[in-house]
């Protein structure tokens, strides 16, 4: 996950990310990842950006042994691509002002996100809780730059990945 994404998820148990039945995913700060699962990662980026053209080429670039990166290569991968093509569900905490939720709302359709579902609470002391679930697949970005965005708009406190599917 990106580094820009620190402190913007709390460091608290947000419940599984079930993609199949088989397994479970959580979201968490590469900060905390060993050295090898972070090498991994990178030298799938390699591979799939095009600037290298074989496994060898990737895992000596980086850095790694072959053995740990066939070890980790099915089990991590980027927060944008475990995204893309699905559905993200986030929680926002916005100040109670005219056109904040506009604002969020045109910046997910600038981006072509399409909202699915919108749920606010009843604004208490200036702040309004809302969770929006965002269809992900036919983004002109990534989730993740999504994300960047909606936290650059004035009025909104607080941004919270809670759900995948």
């Amino acid at each position: 996950m990106s580094e820009h994404l620190d402190g913007m998820i709390e460091e608290r148990d947000r419940g599984d990310w079930v993609v199949d039945k088989t397994n479970d995913f959580l979201i968490v700060s590469k900060n905390i990842l060993p050295e090898a699962i972070l090498k991994t990662a990178k030298a799938k980026e390699l591979l799939v950006k095009g600037d290298v053209y074989t496994i060898n080429d990737a895992v000596e670039r980086v850095g790694l042994s072959r053995s740990a990166y066939y070890k980790y290569k099915d089990g991590v991968f980027p927060f944008y691509e475990a995204s893309r093509e699905k559905i993200i569900t986030i929680s926002l905490i916005l100040e109670n002002k005219a056109g904040v939720l506009s604002h969020v709302l045109n910046f997910i359709a600038s981006v072509k996100g399409n909202v699915l579902t919108i749920n606010q609470g009843i604004p208490l002391q200036g702040i309004a809780n809302v969770s929006l679930s965002i269809e992900t697949a036919g983004m002109a970005d990534t989730p993740e730059n999504l994300l960047f965005g909606l936290a650059e708009i004035n009025g909104v406190r607080k941004i919270e990945v809670i759900g995948q599917t």
